[in-house]
C-alpha cells in the first residue's frame, strides 16, 4: 500500500542539516486522529526503499524543520521560513522570518484523491467534524471576537460552508453568506441569509464587491485549499478595511482530499502553513495564532490562524 502512494510534495532533504520526526497528522474525518511522532531513525528504516525517500515523507521531514531551523547560510532568501524554537502552537507565528517567496510548490497542493471535488461533495452530509467539546471551544471563541448581533450593515462570509456554522446561539446579522459545495447542506444551514455553491479549487475568483465582508471563517476546511494564495488574495479582496478573517482547523480531516503538505506535517507545521497564506496573499497584519483546544488528549484539538486587512489594502 505504501509503495503505491502518489509521489508528492518537496525534496527538502538536502535543504535542512538534521531531521525531526513526521507523521500523517490526519487520517479520517470522522474516526482516526493525528498519531505521535515516532523517531526518525524509525522512521527512515521503515520507509526504506533503496535510498530514496517517499516525497510525501520528506515533505513532512522538511517542514516539521519550519518552527525549528534559522536562517539558513544568513541569507532572506532561505527556502523555508525560520522562526524561534516554542513549545506551544500559539508561539509559531512569533518571530518568523518568512523567505521572499512563497515557498511551497504546486505538487504540495495535490491530493491523493484528484477526482473532481463535485463528485465527493455531491451527497450531502448532516455530520460534524469534530467533535462536541472542540466544537463548544470553537463557539465559544466566535462569541468573543465576533462583533455583537444584530449589528447595523455587518456582514459574514463563512467559507466552506455546511449545514452548520458553529456560530453563537442566536446569532444573527444582516448579511450571513455561506459558500460551500453541497446546496442541500447550504439550505439547511439556519445562520445563512444567502447561500453560494461553488468549487474554490477550481474558481477561486468570490462573486462579491470589494470591501463587501467585515468577518470571513473557515471551519476545518482549510486544508482542502489547492489554491490558497488565489483564495486568500481574494479573501483581501473582499474583506473591508480592517475586517477579520479566521482559519480554524484540528488534527481530523478527510485525508485523501486533503493537500500533500497538510497530511505529511503536524499541528505547529499546521499553523505555519495557514499564516504563509496570510503573509504572501499581502495586504494582511501578520497573522497570529490560538491555540482553543478544550481538553488536550481527551477531545479534538482547535487552532485559529486569524488575521486583519489592513486598513490601507
Amino acid at each position: 500500500m505504501k509503495s503505491k502512494m502518489p509521489i508528492l510534495g518537496l525534496q527538502l532533504q538536502q535543504r535542512f542539516p538534521v531531521l525531526a520526526g513526521f507523521s500523517y497528522s490526519c487520517l479520517s474525518s470522522a474516526t482516526i486522529h493525528a498519531r505521535p511522532v515516532s523517531s526518525v531513525s524509525s522512521k527512515l528504516k521503515k520507509w526504506n526503499n533503496g535510498g530514496r525517500l517517499p516525497r510525501r515523507l520528506v515533505v513532512g521531514l522538511g517542514v516539521s524543520f519550519w518552527a525549528q531551523s534559522m536562517n539558513m547560510a544568513g541569507t532572506s532568501k532561505s527556502f523555508m521560513a525560520s522562526a524561534r524554537q516554542k513549545s506551544s502552537v500559539e508561539q509559531a507565528l512569533q518571530n518568523v522570518e518568512w523567505p521572499e517567496q512563497f515557498p511551497f510548490k504546486d505538487e504540495d497542493f495535490q491530493r491523493f484523491d484528484e477526482s473532481p471535488d463535485s463528485m465527493f461533495y455531491e451527497a450531502p452530509r448532516f455530520v460534524t467534524h469534530i467533535d462536541d467539546a472542540a466544537i463548544a471551544a470553537l463557539t465559544k471563541y466566535y462569541s468573543e471576537v465576533f462583533p455583537p448581533s444584530n449589528t447595523p450593515g455587518l456582514s459574514i462570509l463563512d467559507m466552506c460552508s455546511s449545514w452548520v456554522s458553529h456560530f453563537p446561539k442566536g446569532y444573527k446579522q444582516e448579511r450571513i453568506v455561506g459558500m460551500g459545495m453541497n446546496e442541500e447542506e447550504l439550505k439547511r444551514n439556519p445562520v445563512l441569509t444567502e447561500y453560494v455553491v461553488q468549487d474554490l479549487n477550481l474558481n477561486p475568483k468570490l462573486p462579491f464587491e470589494d470591501n463587501s465582508f467585515d468577518v470571513i471563517t473557515n471551519v476545518v476546511s482549510v486544508d482542502y485549499l489547492t489554491k490558497p494564495l488565489d483564495v486568500f488574495k481574494e479573501m483581501r479582496r473582499v474583506l473591508k478595511p480592517g475586517g477579520l478573517a479566521i482559519m480554524s482547523f484540528s488534527n481530523r480531516c478527510f485525508w485523501t482530499k486533503a493537500i500533500s503538505i497538510w497530511t505529511s506535517t503536524g499541528d505547529a507545521d499546521h499553523v505555519l502553513i495557514v499564516g504563509s497564506y496570510f503573509h504572501y496573499a499581502g495586504g494582511f497584519e501578520p497573522p497570529q495564532a490560538v491555540d482553543i483546544s478544550p481538553n488536550p488528549g481527551r477531545s479534538d484539538p482547535m487552532y485559529i490562524v486569524y488575521s486583519r486587512k489592513l486598513s490601507t489594502a
